[in-house]
């Protein structure tokens, strides 16, 4: 039987009394005086007056409380081929030592640090470091374009840059140095000095009297203790990857964050303290702040910092290696890694090759969840998939099952109901909810939970404009859907993946949930062209799985008339091509509002976290083979 209904229920009725018993996990240095300070609203704080450190509640109490010796963090790297644990007592000592070589270069609380790192664990040390000292941390996915690191070290200015000499990918080894020193003299603001990770696979050349060797800057640094600070202080900021305009950088607080985290690592994800958690992420992302590093550590739990791609390092069975060599109860990874999986093995015979008999929950999230691919996952594994939704601004998941309290009944391609503290809606551009099961904008109702942004870095106002301006009372996502009969959510894609034909309302994503049905789609996109009479018509992309021989026309006609029966002639849906690959960010959503400025011939900027740049030029012969023209970046 399922809790979900009674605390949701609490959730919403008596939200001070809910989160004041969810903070008891956590160790405060100084009790919060507010449960909720509302009195600069929309502007909404939690915990206000209380006093902790994220890094002690993280790693210190676990130490002191018995789990010294349970390892905290497995770093597994098949691209150097490399397998390496950490104790609580030796992840504490060496963020301790790093948080002293923090200290004397100078950063003090309220500081930032810059982050341009791999997914090593000296990325997670630096990231607690900061945490101990009070300095906020940025942390800029590894490899971002020189001109994209110059706008986040304008807009955070911090003190100092932690980096490395290098990034591995699956063939090829990115040098991350050049691209920093670009990126600082592009920059205004110069960081005081730079401290470089050296990694075997490059030597990076350190410029003398800014940089510093990581390793002899470490070790000549004495351990540092924890630092207090206020609930409602910034823990990290993190930027935007969108495709278009200057990058937010969205601020998550330390008290809120910390108990939505630890909350939700029982009540969302169903696990308990000493069980292995792994979220296949990147730390340049917000599921890797949340839920590599600091949810699965503050819970107590082992998690897994991994170096490597679903398929390629070396094969499609590189998680079911993982997950049985690591005793991994609960998987949570992007529906793109998944598909990718199912292009190169189809019928899962990699799965076959490991017992994953302790393997309990896969949960999915990052873009929508195709039915498809979540079925397959279903069959493959046998065990529950959870598609859930949330976003960089949330910090923590906005809709799921909730496994702690209870499955509910799944409905593929909803990530179930709102998780307890939101309340989650479906806007007309009025303003006022839709009726059940209509399509609008979805938004959550004031004031949101704890762990959610309180505002952007030094921009009140952005915030205001870019959230809470539109639909007055509510939080804008930017997300279109609907919620139906029996309250469950359903996210049908960004707001601009909503097309008008013809005067209707369509989604892209509803239809590509029948492409991806189609037994020869491995993955599949959707965008809006412009078209003279209808204003948009529908045009699908679509990659197929390894070993389909069957000739492109056959298939692309096959899908047409499965929109046709499915949704109906009102989608005019007419156009579908084949290609090898579909352009994406580094964690893995499909750019379609740029190929659909494609198609369009419209100007576009070249996204900064695009995964391959070379992939826009298929997408234009592609566009073009079928009557649409490209333009140029």
């Amino acid at each position: 039987m399922s809790r979900y209904a009674e605390v949701y229920r609490r959730s919403i009725a008596e939200p001070e009394r809910f989160w004041a018993e969810a903070a008891q996990a956590i160790d405060w240095t100084r009790p919060f005086d507010r449960v909720l300070d509302d009195s600069r609203a929309p502007f909404t704080t939690w915990f206000a007056g209380g006093e902790l450190n994220c890094c002690y509640n993280a790693l210190d109490r676990h130490v002191e409380r018995g789990r010294a010796d349970q390892i905290a963090l497995i770093y597994d790297s098949p691209v150097t081929r490399t397998i390496k644990t950490y104790s609580y007592r030796a992840l504490r000592d060496e963020t301790a030592r790093v948080a002293g070589a923090l200290v004397a270069s100078g950063v003090a609380k309220g500081d930032r640090v810059l982050i341009y790192m791999p997914m090593v664990p000296e990325t997670a040390i630096a990231m607690l470091a900061c945490a101990r000292i009070g300095a906020i941390h940025s942390v800029v996915f590894g490899g971002f374009a020189a001109p994209e690191l110059a706008t986040r070290i304008d807009d955070a200015k911090p003190k100092l840059i932690l980096s490395a000499s290098c990034g591995i990918e699956v063939n090829r080894v990115i040098e991350y140095k050049p691209l920093l020193d670009k990126a600082i003299d592009l920059a205004k603001h110069k960081p005081e000095r730079c401290i470089v990770l050296q990694r075997p696979e490059c030597q990076a050349t350190l410029v003398p009297g800014r940089d510093a060797d990581w390793r002899e800057w470490a070790a000549a640094a004495r351990p540092t203790g924890c630092v207090p600070v206020k609930a409602t202080d910034p823990l990290y900021v993190l930027y935007t990857s969108g495709t278009t305009g200057v990058p937010k950088g969205v601020v998550h607080d330390n008290g809120g964050y910390l108990v939505a985290l630890a909350w939700s690592m029982k009540n969302v994800y169903g696990v308990d303290p000493g069980e292995v958690y792994w979220a296949a992420s990147d730390m340049g992302w917000a599921v890797g702040h949340s839920y590599i590093l600091y949810g699965p550590l503050v819970h107590g739990c082992t998690t897994i910092l991994f170096e490597g791609k679903s398929v390629g390092t070396p094969d499609a069975g590189v998680y079911w290696r993982a997950i049985a060599q690591h005793g991994v109860k609960v998987l949570f990874t992007a529906p793109t890694a998944f598909r990718a999986i199912k292009r190169e093995d189809p019928n899962g015979l990699l799965v076959k090759k490991y017992d994953l008999s302790r393997f309990r929950t896969l949960f999915l999230a990052g873009e929508r969840s195709d039915p498809d691919t979540l079925q397959w996952a279903e069959a493959q594994l046998g065990v529950p998939v959870i598609d859930h939704w949330w976003q960089t601004e949330s910090g923590w998941p906005m809709a799921a099952n909730c496994m702690g309290l209870g499955p509910l009944p799944v409905k593929h391609g909803s990530p179930t109901k709102a998780v307890p503290g939101y309340q989650v809606v479906a806007l007309d551009d009025g303003g006022r909810e839709v009726p059940r099961g209509q399509t609008g904008s979805i938004c959550v109702r004031l004031p949101l939970p704890p762990g959610c942004l309180p505002t952007l870095w030094n921009n009140d106002e952005g915030y205001r404009r870019s959230y809470l301006i539109d639909f007055p009372g509510y939080y804008k996502t930017g997300d279109a859907g609907f919620v139906d009969s029996d309250d469950y959510v359903w996210i049908m894609g960004r707001t601009d993946d909503i097309i008008n034909v013809a005067g209707h309302r369509l989604s892209t994503g509803a239809m590509e949930e029948v492409l991806s049905s189609h037994p020869d789609v491995a993955e599949c996109a959707v965008i809006g062209a412009a078209d003279a009479i209808k204003g948009q018509v529908p045009v699908g992309f679509l990659v197929l799985k390894v070993g389909v021989n069957r000739p492109h026309d056959a298939i692309t006609g096959e899908v047409v008339q499965m929109v046709r029966d499915r949704i109906g002639p009102v989608a005019s849906f007419r156009t579908a091509t084949v290609v090898q690959r579909l352009p994406k960010t580094r964690s893995g959503k499909i750019l379609r509002g740029t190929m659909q400025k494609i198609a369009n011939a419209e100007q576009y900027r070249l996204p900064a976290t695009i995964d391959d740049p070379a992939i826009l030029g298929e997408i234009k012969a592609a566009l073009r083979a079928i009557g649409y023209a490209g333009a140029p970046t």
